[in-house]
Formats: C-alpha cells, sequence, structure tokens
C-alpha cells in the first residue's frame, strides 16, 4: 500500500484562473477603450510544480507561454503546441541559438553577451526578440543609458534578418506592495522606450492584477502581461488573498493521521521539544514532512485542517512526519484525512506566511516521491490529449 499523501493537481482550477484573469483585463479594456493585452502564461519550474503537461491543459487558451528552459520549450512543442513560447532569460550559449531558431522561439535579451551572440548568428529564419531594460529591479537587463544603443544594434541585425520582431519588456520589482515605487519604475521605462516600437511586456501577476496599470502603456503599442504564480491559485499580495482575487487553487496537498498521540500537560512533542503541552493534548501525526516540500519552518500555530475542521501544527517539522493538535477534533483518528493547503485547506499562502517564506516556493518544492493526482479539463476542444495520472 502506498505512504498516504497525495498532491492534487486541478486543471479546470487552472483555466478558471487564466480565463478570470483574461476576462479582468476585458472589462478593463472597455473601460479605457483600447485593446486588452496579450497573455504570456508563465510556466517556469514545470509550472510551478504543477507539471508542464497540467500547465499545457490548463493555459491552451492562453496566447503565449513564457518559461526559462530550452528543454521544457521542446517538451511543449513536442505536446503539441504551436504557439509562441517566451523564453524569460534568453539563451545561454551560442548553440542555445539553433534551439531557438528550430522550435521557433521568442527571447528576452537582457545583456551584451547575448546581444554578441546574435551577431554571430546565422539563424534560417529571424529570431522575434524582446529586449529587457533594468528598470530599477538590478537583476536583468540594459540600464536606460545602454538601451537605446542595444536597441540599435537589434535592429541592425533586423536588417539583416537575423532579429525578426523586436520588442521591449521589464520586470516591476515591487509591484505587488509599493505603487509609488512601480509608478516610478513604469515612467522610467516609458522614458527609454519612446521611438521603439513593436510589442512591450511589463506587468507580472501582481502588476496584472493591479486595476488601470497596463492601461498606462501606449495604445499602438501591442501589450502582453505576464502572469504567473496567479494562474495557480496564489496569491502575489502579502495583504490579498487569492480567494478574494477570486482564485482557485490548482494544488492541494493532502496525507493521512498516521498515529494519535495522548500528551499530559508538561509533554513535549518532536524533535527539539519545540512543543510542550500546555494542558492535556491530543496529538495528530501525519504522513507528510519536509522531505515532501512541506517546509521545515513552519512552526507551531501553521494553520492545517483536519478532518474537514481548522487546526494547527505543534512542533518541528521531520523529513517525513508532523504533528497536529486533535484537542479539539475529537472524531479524528487514524486515517483522517489531512489538508495542509489546497481545495478544503488552508491556502498555501497562509502556510508559507506561517514559515517566513512565500506560496511560490511551497509549490515549487513540491518533492517528486509525492503522488499526483490529476483532475482532467472537461471537453473545452482543446487539441491537447487527456494527460495520465501520474507519480512524477
Amino acid at each position: 500500500m502506498p505512504r498516504p499523501i497525495m498532491a492534487t493537481v486541478s486543471i479546470p482550477a487552472m483555466q478558471h484562473n487564466l480565463q478570470h484573469i483574461v476576462s479582468g483585463l476585458q472589462e478593463e479594456a472597455q473601460m479605457w477603450g483600447r485593446p486588452a493585452p496579450k497573455v504570456w502564461a508563465v510556466m517556469k519550474a514545470r509550472a510551478y510544480g504543477h507539471g508542464l503537461a497540467e500547465g499545457l491543459a490548463g493555459f491552451a487558451g492562453a496566447d503565449g507561454l513564457a518559461m526559462l528552459d530550452l528543454e521544457e520549450a521542446q517538451a511543449c512543442r513536442d505536446a503539441g503546441w504551436q504557439g509562441p513560447i517566451l523564453l524569460l532569460e534568453g539563451f545561454f550559449d551560442p548553440e542555445d541559438i539553433y534551439v531557438v531558431d528550430t522550435l521557433g522561439l521568442t527571447v528576452s535579451v537582457h545583456g551584451e553577451e547575448q546581444l554578441r551572440m546574435l551577431e554571430l548568428a546565422r539563424p534560417r529564419r529571424p529570431i522575434n526578440v524582446n529586449l529587457k531594460i533594468n528598470g530599477g529591479m538590478n537583476r536583468l537587463g540594459f540600464v536606460p543609458t545602454q538601451a537605446r544603443q542595444a536597441w540599435q544594434r537589434l535592429q541592425a541585425l533586423q536588417s539583416r534578418g537575423v532579429v525578426g520582431e523586436l520588442g521591449t519588456m521589464m520586470h516591476f520589482s515591487r509591484a505587488d506592495d509599493d505603487p509609488v515605487v512601480t509608478q516610478s519604475q513604469l515612467s522610467a521605462f516609458l522614458d527609454v522606450v519612446v521611438g521603439m516600437p513593436g510589442p512591450v511586456s511589463v506587468c507580472n501577476s501582481a502588476a496584472t492584477l493591479t486595476a488601470g496599470l497596463w492601461a498606462q502603456l501606449p495604445e499602438e503599442r501591442q501589450q502582453w502581461v505576464r502572469p504567473g504564480i496567479c494562474l495557480y491559485g496564489a496569491s502575489p499580495f502579502a495583504a490579498r488573498s487569492a480567494a478574494s482575487l477570486g482564485l482557485l487553487p490548482a494544488m492541494t496537498l493532502e496525507a493521512r493521521l498516521l498515529s494519535v498521540q495522548d500528551c499530559a500537560p508538561g509533554a513535549s512533542v518532536g524533535y527539539g521539544h519545540l512543543f510542550t503541552a500546555e494542558r492535556p493534548t491530543r496529538v495528530g501525526i501525519v504522513a507528510c514532512g519536509y522531505a515532501d516540500g512541506y517546509p521545515r519552518h513552519a512552526g507551531t500555530g501553521t494553520p492545517v485542517v483536519v478532518a474537514g475542521r481548522p487546526t494547527r501544527l505543534l512542533g518541528r517539522v521531520s523529513m517525513d512526519m508532523l504533528a497536529v493538535d486533535l484537542t479539539d477534533i475529537p472524531e479524528a483518528g487514524v486515517g483522517a484525512r489531512v489538508v495542509l493547503w489546497g481545495e478544503g485547506g488552508p491556502s498555501v499562502d497562509a502556510v508559507a506566511e506561517s514559515a517566513g517564506t512565500v506560496g511560490y516556493e511551497l509549490l515549487c518544492a513540491l518533492a517528486p516521491r509525492v503522488p499526483r493526482r490529476i483532475i482532467h479539463a472537461s471537453e473545452n476542444g482543446s487539441d491537447f490529449p487527456r494527460f495520465q495520472e501520474t507519480t512524477e
């Protein structure tokens, strides 16, 4: 019998989240009297831990897909995706350009080294490029004083047939918590890209969900937004829940109780005795630990749901087990269902907050040893196959 733990991935939830975001953009577009942005569905890190196949099925309605790895792009093409694919970090070696050319990918160009590689390349067809501008995050991109020269070099490559469609992009560093900084970064970007026609992409999840932000870009520029974490039913905002944004969790992590212990006042639980009972306490031991991807630094008080009732984590998470408080859930015994995060349980963001991290990390960190059950999409005319249950 397999160990009693399971991650359920819901393709219908992904579809709902994408459509919810698209509908919001369309409503805003009608209000502003302008075309709605196109959507890059971000699928990096194996669709934020949900699986590439599942992401493809869930986001079949997106205008394009965005990811990091050539291997992921190849897998999407092999699965039948014929739409645009954006490599968010572009290419890393000259040999990569051949694969980019073969697969028909769009690339980010964010540094001098990539420009030099393109200048030496001889692709069979022009490669679509987004010039990435450093808007103040100071990770990737050309600083504003260098961006104009980089654009001119890409235009020269465009005239030679090496570069196809040429656009611009940037990444907000504080769209989730500081509108003043965000507005400053957008204004600086708009100053830089004057005279740089073509598509533009600036909005990540938080910026996409910030009313009116995308509409500040020039109407004549084709705009692409890049929602990521919100597509999977988690919130990019610390102070706004996914539920309040109309999003559904795409991943549910659940397990079962392995054991029940009765602890007298003064008795302690787990490694390091980080929890000591102050009253008679009924403790449940759950078949989930940090080797499954549950955060080790989640401490006493982290929310969890047992037998349909909310309760809390107790003590330190160990490799294969964790403890929960059953004192007020007398009906919960060995075999009772425990929802660690997702549908019917706490949000992944609430668990992450208790562990001092973000929901992104928890979703991406789901361990390969956790079996996965896939809830398939209803028939929607998609050409993609119904992916089978997997334990990847």
